[in-house]
């Protein structure tokens, strides 16, 4: 894992386990006997949505999304584009976009507008990691897990070129 070697460990496997179940709890409370719709942004947020899923205990339907730079170019200036839709019609229903992290907010602001213009009931957010001193925007952050520091992290879905993923707890890159 040259390049990709975890350092210290911000948030242990254990402690984001306790925290991911305190927000299924509050999902489950919040959305009791609505028609819910839990959105993954690949890759990054896999973890976190697995687990996060099997901490909801009311009916969920489950879907992906995928962002991507523009084909060809290294550089986007900050334009993505959608490289995985959605596979479900979310009109009339609740949707939760789960995010591994929401630093300026950008990304998760284009995602929450594309989704809206399909006319859900509404679109809100569920972030394991948000920035504060980073955000640019405001997003319709609902849950929370941890506030993240600004330095670069590696696990949990996290990752440096695809690698480090798997990884069971978040850590500073080292």
């Amino acid at each position: 894992m040259e390049g990709a070697a975890p350092g210290r460990v911000l948030f242990s496997a254990a402690r984001i386990a306790e925290r991911v179940a305190g927000i299924g709890r509050a999902i489950d409370a919040d959305y009791a006997g609505k028609d819910l719709v839990l959105v993954c942004v690949l890759k990054g947020s896999t973890y976190f949505f697995a687990d996060l899923t099997r901490a909801v205990t009311i009916p969920v339907r489950l879907d992906f999304i995928a962002i991507g730079g523009f084909a060809g170019r290294e550089r986007t200036g900050g334009a993505v584009r959608i490289a995985k839709d959605l596979d479900l019609d979310i009109a009339g229903r609740h949707v939760l976009l789960v995010e591994d992290i929401v630093r300026t907010g950008l990304t998760t602001a284009y995602l929450v507008q594309t989704l809206r213009a399909r006319e859900p009931a509404d679109v809100r957010v569920c972030a394991l990691l948000v920035n504060p001193t980073q955000l640019m925007i405001n997003v319709p952050i609902a849950y929370q897990g941890f506030e993240a520091p600004s330095t670069r992290m590696i696990g949990y879905g996290m990752d440096v070129a695809e690698v480090g993923r798997n990884l069971p707890d978040i850590s500073e890159l080292a």
